[in-house]
């Protein structure tokens, strides 16, 4: 399964080694990612590939999102169909 996750958070050392070890320690492929610092800001996008995953897709979700707040960034993760879905409007 493809998913799209979003991090979006105040800019700060540590955001993409924090997430990246949190997607390595679940077993999920980064196929592609855009990273970018907007004024204090940082905002990166990752199409990912969770076919290895052992747990759910809403506990891996839950994970990644108690990885952001940890982080102190707004981490979301959707299934690339309903992302794609949800953007053809």
């Amino acid at each position: 399964m493809k998913t799209i996750l979003t991090v979006i958070g105040k800019d700060k050392t540590g955001i993409i080694a924090g997430i990246s070890q949190k997607l390595f320690a679940l077993n999920i492929n980064i196929l592609d990612v855009s990273q970018t610092i907007m004024g204090d800001y940082f905002t990166m996008i990752m199409l990912l590939d969770l076919s290895q995953i052992t747990t759910s897709f809403e506990e891996t979700k839950a994970e990644l999102v108690q990885t952001g707040e940890k982080l102190k960034v707004k981490v979301n993760i959707q299934r690339e169909e309903i992302f794609d879905a949800m953007h053809r409007l």
